[in-house]
């Protein structure tokens, strides 16, 4: 079953970036910044699309124990990068962000390791304080101010979206690693409230928080985007308009190879294209679980979870899965291989039954090293949702 669900998993990413790379060549055909090469983008996206693959390969062959061993190496390295960022010569400032770092011909954002680096340092963290994992201080406090540090140097990026995804997963993990429901609601209510307040004191994203609630009175400032999103779709409609065949993206909606690819898609595919898009992103996420749930040991359940958490997450906030960003795409395909390893493991590993006697084993299932009532040897789920689901197996 592990086996399975991971080559539906590999068969789901395929799918979504043969779709993504044919709608970027389509989609960057119009781009102001593509220096005169309509395959600039193309060719640029190919080249991170091998590295990425040929980086998921690999990860996907190896030990995802590994990582155990490397987490705080990476931390160490995505928090030196991030502060790379403010660094005039090295840093790059790009329509008000420093996003960017570059080493000669070389660009790629430090936050996208801030991602593996976070999910990393937290799988780690519960998978030593496993029954600490309610405890304030090493359950919720130091697992917090960890996921606090890479947070606030993105915030000072003014990169909102990667911050508010890294803290989503990080409370999602702590949520599933058996931490105390209060503080994670109040952690909630922090990083929402947090977010709100740097975005209330930048004009740009008030604005657009602004429209979003009155998008017609706005659609020709802060509303633009959102309003020529609507158009692209509702001119698609159920077959679209043709493929290459897109208004949209001759200057009307900005940024329509980037951030904005999706109503793209929508207008030259139509929703015949974009909801088989949306199920395969739910496919991919529910395959991600099941493998989460059938993991060997307790890092590798949590790891496993925070992979597929990133990956859904992000499309959530931001559906599409190719745009001319190769170091987001590098990252979701090393999440990828990290759960084609967690999957093999769980594969060539005998499992212990979630409702088998209370006899203790040296390698309890998923439901026995979760969160939860205590056992001889570990123990099982309090969350009821966790352990149905894993029961269901």
């Amino acid at each position: 079953m592990a086996q399975r669900n991971a080559q539906i998993l590999v068969l789901c990413v395929i799918l979504l970036l043969a779709t993504g790379l044919v709608t970027l060549f389509s989609a960057s055909a119009y781009a102001h910044d593509a220096h005169g090469d309509i395959y600039h983008f193309i060719k640029r996206q190919c080249a991170w699309l091998c590295v990425g693959a040929a980086v998921a390969a690999i990860v996907a062959m190896l030990d995802y124990r590994l990582w155990r061993h490397l987490c705080w190496i990476i931390y160490a390295a995505a928090l030196i990068l991030l502060m790379l960022c403010f660094v005039r010569g090295v840093g790059s400032h790009i329509n008000g962000s420093w996003r960017w770092v570059h080493f000669g011909p070389l660009t790629f954002q430090p936050s996208e390791i801030a991602k593996l680096a976070c999910v990393l340092v937290l799988a780690h963290w519960f998978a030593n304080y496993e029954h600490q994992s309610s405890h304030f201080v090493r359950g919720f406090l130091l697992p917090s101010f960890l996921i606090a540090l890479p947070m606030l140097l993105i915030l000072r990026e003014e990169d909102m979206g990667a911050a508010l995804l890294i803290g989503l997963v990080a409370v999602s993990m702590m949520f599933i690693a058996g931490g105390n429901l209060l503080y994670m609601a109040v952690s909630a209510l922090i990083l929402c409230g947090g977010i709100y307040l740097k975005a209330s004191h930048n004009v740009n994203r008030s604005g657009r928080m602004t429209a979003f609630l009155d998008l017609e009175k706005h659609k020709e400032d802060f509303g633009l985007q959102q309003y020529e999103s609507l158009k692209a779709f509702a001119s698609g409609g159920l077959q679209g308009v043709g493929l290459g065949d897109s208004r949209e993206k001759m200057h009307y909606l900005p940024y329509a190879h980037t951030d904005f690819i999706f109503p793209v898609i929508g207008e030259e595919l139509g929703l015949r294209v974009t909801v088989p898009i949306v199920l395969a992103f739910l496919t991919l996420t529910l395959c991600g679980i099941t493998i989460a749930t059938r993991s060997r040991d307790r890092f590798g359940m949590l790891l496993a979870f925070g992979a597929v958490l990133t990956v859904a997450l992000q499309a959530a906030i931001n559906i599409g899965v190719t745009t001319a960003g190769g170091s987001n795409l590098c990252i979701c395909l090393l999440f990828t291989g990290i759960l084609v390893s967690v999957s093999r493991s769980a594969t060539t590993s005998t499992r212990a039954s979630p409702i088998r006697s209370a006899t203790p084993t040296l390698q309890p299932s998923v439901a026995q090293a979760s969160l939860g009532k205590r056992t001889s040897a570990r123990r099982v789920p309090r969350n009821p949702a966790l352990k149905k689901f894993s029961e269901l197996q």
